[in-house]
């Protein structure tokens, strides 16, 4: 597996006034679909949190190409770009109908409960180099 995929429907609350999925919303996607990536490739988050291990959010960038609209039914692809000792890069689009609607480049850190830098957790690295390509 190189890219990880989950659906997600637009609900009404995902919407701004003009009816378009408000901007901030696409990093719920996000979250969504990088969490649900590790957990089908076996990685128990709660698991590395019992154990001190947790993932956070360093940068995200985000580009806006096109507005998702209220019931569109979306796809949310995850893949690693790269990955280093503590951390890695996923990338990650918004699809509708095959179209990329949205995309952003993620950056996320391994980190003790405390805030300190700690290495990616053998099984994690192992799961994650499955979605890297």
């Amino acid at each position: 597996m190189t890219e990880h995929r989950l659906t997600v429907r637009v609900y009404y609350e995902d919407t701004d006034l003009a009816g378009v999925v408000f901007y901030a919303n696409y990093l719920r996607y996000y979250e969504r679909g990088r969490s649900d990536a590790l957990r089908e490739l076996g990685v128990d988050q709660s698991a590395l949190k019992a154990a001190g291990v947790v993932f956070v959010v360093r940068r995200i960038e985000v580009d806006y190409l096109a507005p998702a609209r209220f019931e569109d039914l979306l796809e949310v692809a995850t893949r690693v770009e790269t990955l280093k000792g503590a951390s890695a890069t996923m990338l990650q689009e918004v699809r509708r109908d095959g179209r990329v609607l949205n995309r952003a480049r993620v950056s996320v850190a391994c980190m003790t409960l405390d805030g300190r830098p700690v290495r990616l957790p053998p099984e994690a690295r192992a799961a994650m180099e499955r979605l890297a390509g």
